[in-house]
């Protein structure tokens, strides 16, 4: 789940700092993203953070239409080891509601948890054991091959922020959260740029031939501000 601030009609102004010659917004197809997607590092770092963009903030994740419905038929397997709250909010208002801002969203419990989220010990690919850390039942059912949904496309993006705007264009935003203070201290140190941590997800909503064209895009701003800088 991510907090839900800070929403509005138009992209939000990059911070200062970007590198001489790289514009503020840019246009990648019919996609207009921050140029903070490109410049900013930030890679997650479970051991120190355990999820806390599950439970943190203010709403649920955004979910569309056909995303609840594919909650839905995932319900009856996940449903058990969902928390008797979180049982208890989805018997009472469904899986999603329609926050103050007009969005639809997961429902949360205590007004802030995910329904979804549960607390177990998570071992990453190094091998590395975090304990008690938040993770989503309805990826563990999916990843256990109990469900053909992993978990909702804004989930998978964070920190990316996605808005549609009227005529077809999409917005995407890099929204800063104190509680990813330790993924852009990680994503410094290794020295990846947001849209690369995200590469995945933006090909599921995108497609690989846009992502290609976006890593071009940022190659080609990257040298000019370079030469610029000289």
């Amino acid at each position: 789940m991510d907090n839900k601030k800070d929403k509005s009609d138009q992209l939000s102004s990059p911070r200062e700092g970007l590198g001489v010659g790289i514009p503020p917004i840019i246009q990648v197809g019919d996609v207009l993203l921050s140029s903070e997607i490109l410049t900013e590092r930030f890679c997650c770092d479970l051991e120190k953070c355990k999820g806390q963009c599950c439970v943190e903030g203010d709403a649920g994740a955004p979910v569309t239409l056909d995303e609840i419905a594919a909650i839905e038929d995932a319900l009856d397997v996940v449903w058990t080891d969902l928390s008797a709250s979180a049982q208890a909010v989805i018997d009472k208002q469904g899986v999603a509601y329609t926050d103050q801002e007009g969005d639809l969203v997961t429902s949360i419990v205590n007004g802030k948890d995910c329904v979804f989220t549960c607390h177990d010990d998570l071992r990453l690919d190094d091998g590395t054991v975090v304990n008690d850390c938040c993770l989503c039942l309805l990826e563990k059912a999916y990843r256990a091959g109990k469900s053909s949904f992993c978990k909702p496309i804004s989930c998978s993006l964070y920190p990316i922020r996605v808005k549609t705007f009227k005529g077809g264009l999409v917005g995407l935003n890099y929204n800063r959260w104190k509680v990813c203070d330790s993924a852009r201290e990680r994503g410094q140190q290794l020295n990846i740029p947001v849209y690369r941590f995200l590469r995945e997800p933006l090909i599921k909503r995108f497609g690989e031939e846009w992502y290609n064209e976006l890593v071009e895009v940022a190659s080609q701003l990257e040298a000019n501000s370079s030469c610029t800088s000289r």
